[in-house]
């Protein structure tokens, strides 16, 4: 079952800084505070102005995405975090090439709504369950990007990971969302909208997808 957390729900906090083991999730914290940082007011930072320099601590665990498709974003960069999960290189693979078949529609739902609202998501992931391995969970964020044409279609993204890896891929189960829609300006709006018709698909991209997400408004 998925859960779905609202920041808003009175009594309802949810610790985004810890893993029940208690290891902290402080490179996530980092990428949103170095992206917050690069807004232009309520504008999405470019791709070209991410500087590895300024993720030079947490660099292991982020990955850029590129959208090429409804629903479908590959991997353009990643750190050695991702190639250890995944148990090889992951460039050019997927998003949903991490997650199990059941918890897919919900990643590409998610991924839709980051590029075309946009919004920042972060996810609570739990590993497949397989014999003879260990408990395994995760965290990520997904912080949209303009790339240089001005549409919203890149991704900086981190996901950290705690538990029994092994040296065989782990792909994981989705168990919690959290989408914070961004304000942004008119002109920003425009451009994702034209980016969005540039796929033949793109009128069908979410029919039947819509009730795997509540959404948690922000004027940040």
């Amino acid at each position: 079952m998925i859960s779905i957390f609202r920041s808003s729900d009175t009594g309802k906090v949810v610790d985004m800084d810890r893993f029940r083991s208690g290891t902290s999730l402080s490179p996530i914290r980092q990428a949103e505070g170095y992206w917050t940082a690069l807004r232009n007011g309520t504008d999405i930072p470019f791709r070209s102005q991410i500087d590895p320099r300024g993720l030079e601590q947490i660099l292991e665990y982020a990955f850029i995405l590129e959208r090429i498709a409804p629903g479908v974003a590959r991997i353009r960069l990643a750190g050695q975090h991702l190639c250890k999960l995944a148990g090889m290189e992951v460039r050019g693979m997927p998003l949903t090439s991490f997650f199990t078949p059941a918890s897919r529609d919900h990643i590409s739902a998610t991924l839709e709504h980051v590029f075309d609202t946009p919004s920042v998501a972060e996810l609570s992931l739990e590993g497949e369950r397989q014999s003879l391995r260990g408990e395994c969970e995760a965290r990520i964020i997904l912080l949209p990007l303009k790339s240089d044409m001005g549409d919203c279609t890149r991704i900086l993204g981190v996901m950290v990971a705690d538990g029994d890896f092994g040296r065989q891929p782990r792909r994981f189960d989705v168990t919690g969302t959290e989408l914070r829609d961004l304000a942004v300006s008119s002109r920003t709006q425009v451009s994702a909208v034209e980016a969005v018709q540039g796929f033949a698909e793109a009128q069908t991209v979410l029919e039947g997808r819509a009730p795997y997400l509540r959404l948690v408004k922000s004027d940040t």
